[in-house]
């Protein structure tokens, strides 16, 4: 069997972080099956539809490592199969007008409210052999669900599925201004594209039986489903796009490498064995609908950033780099090039314990600005003796050829038994010079990521 999978959204909004992950595992399991992967954007909704919404789901997937094969499909254009198949159930009687009013509907959910019960249409016009159809109203077309009897979805993570048929409504495939609904554009975009593994969430389950009534009333082949349950926030209630993270771009900004992101999704309700760090052929081999847990998900921050805080300390540093360079150009300032190779070559005790691109960033500030401005607070800490060792080291410093660790190492233990202090008697001064504040990098660091004339510069202007 050829697998065939689908990520289908809804250009109506950012990519929410939920369907990030359900399009990696539906990528992952074509990908693992040597099948294809198809992205449908699914834009039926006009008014609510935006070009830059669609942009934006492409280019996520696209950064987190998920490609779609061929050109994405755009459900708009097949809406005349959509329209063509709703006729075609009309005439084989799996489907009936329905001449119902907006008030008599919303009565009929008044009427179900006060009693308590969920709303599920009275099927008046399903027979209508003794109804008068009124003049100038057009109708809606529904589906002729099935009244008794029981119906059961052999689900691949949530296991056998079985519902009563008398909870699913008659609903509609076709609304009175001719356009096809949800339930009927996915089922027949699915079988035009030979779908045969649905991976979605488990909000959707309702849906999956409505569905399969179709594939059956057309009698055609049903594919597999799988319900994965939802990603819920950090306290505990299902995720929207309101909240914080629920988006791509939200990680992007504060400096989330894809790899680390894809990694996190991948564990994010599935699991193999106590393995935890998957590179991407990895992922490929070993994913499987077994692994998939039945609870939700809860979104973990800090784990994210362990795992981001990894990818770091891992990557190789040019690509690194290019990483930084991108972030930068995007949600900061740009790097100038005649920085570069000095940010390159001080990546190394950059990256040190920084979590994010911004934390490298941040830590790049004293080789990305020329001009040192130094706290209020740090200020404070150059007294008399500070700037006599600050002196005393530019002195030496300048004499120099060739600075190392080994020759800053003899200069600093000279200060510190000379001024009978300590390294941070000595280290302290310094840092806050050539960096602005007593936080940074070890300092052996700092001097040797800068070059000896703007040492020399910077630590002069500390009188």
């Amino acid at each position: 069997m050829a697998f065939i999978c689908r990520f289908a959204p809804s250009p109506t909004g950012p990519l929410h972080i939920g369907g990030v992950r359900t399009a990696l595992f539906n990528w992952l399991l074509a990908k693992k099956n040597k099948g294809k992967f198809y992205l449908r954007i699914e834009d039926t909704d006009k008014e609510r539809s935006k070009d830059e919404f669609k942009k934006q789901i492409i280019e996520s997937l696209s950064w987190v490592g998920v490609n779609h094969d061929d050109k994405e499909i755009i459900q708009s254009k097949n809406i005349d199969k959509h329209k063509e198949i709703a006729e075609e159930l009309l005439k084989k009687g799996f489907a009936y007008k329905c001449y119902c009013s907006e008030e008599e509907i919303k009565e009929q959910k008044e009427k179900c409210k006060k009693q308590g019960i969920p709303y599920v249409y009275n099927r008046k016009w399903r027979d209508s052999k003794n109804l008068q159809v009124p003049k100038n109203v057009k109708p809606v077309i529904r589906f002729k669900s099935k009244i008794s009897g029981n119906t059961v979805i052999k689900d691949l993570v949530q296991g056998d599925i079985n519902i009563s048929n008398s909870i699913i409504e008659d609903f509609v495939i076709l609304r009175q201004d001719g356009s096809p609904t949800y339930q009927l554009s996915a089922t027949v975009d699915d079988h035009s594209m030979k779908v045969s593994h649905v991976i979605r969430g488990d909000d959707h389950k309702i849906n999956t039986f409505k569905q399969k009534q179709i594939y059956e009333a057309m009698n055609w082949n049903v594919p597999q489903f799988a319900h994965i349950p939802l990603i819920h926030s950090e306290k505990g209630s299902k995720l929207s796009k309101r909240d914080k993270s629920s988006t791509i771009d939200d990680y992007v900004k504060i400096g989330i490498l894809p790899d680390a992101l894809r990694n996190y999704l991948l564990r994010l309700g599935w699991a193999y064995k106590d393995k935890e760090i998957f590179s991407l052929d990895e992922s490929i081999n070993l994913f499987d609908l077994k692994g998939v847990g039945k609870s939700p998900s809860k979104l973990d921050m800090s784990r994210i950033l362990s795992l981001n805080e990894h990818y770091i300390k891992n990557i190789d540093e040019k690509i690194l780099f290019e990483f930084l360079k991108n972030y930068a150009q995007n949600y900061k300032k740009s790097i100038n090039p005649s920085k570069e190779s000095a940010i390159i070559k001080s990546l190394n005790f950059l990256k040190n314990k920084a979590k994010t691109l911004d934390d490298i960033y941040q830590n790049s500030q004293y080789i990305l600005n020329d001009e040192v401005k130094i706290t209020p607070e740090d200020i404070k800490l150059l007294d008399t003796n500070s700037k006599k060792i600050i002196s005393e080291f530019v002195e030496e410093f300048k004499n120099m050829k060739s600075p190392n660790k080994e020759s800053l190492e003899r200069l600093v233990n000279d200060l510190i038994n000379k001024h009978k202090t300590n390294f941070k008697g000595v280290g302290q001064p310094l840092r806050i010079a050539l960096v602005g504040s007593r936080f940074g990098p070890g300092i052996y660091n700092i001097v040797l990521s800068l070059t000896k004339d703007e040492v020399v510069k910077r630590i002069s202007k500390i009188n």
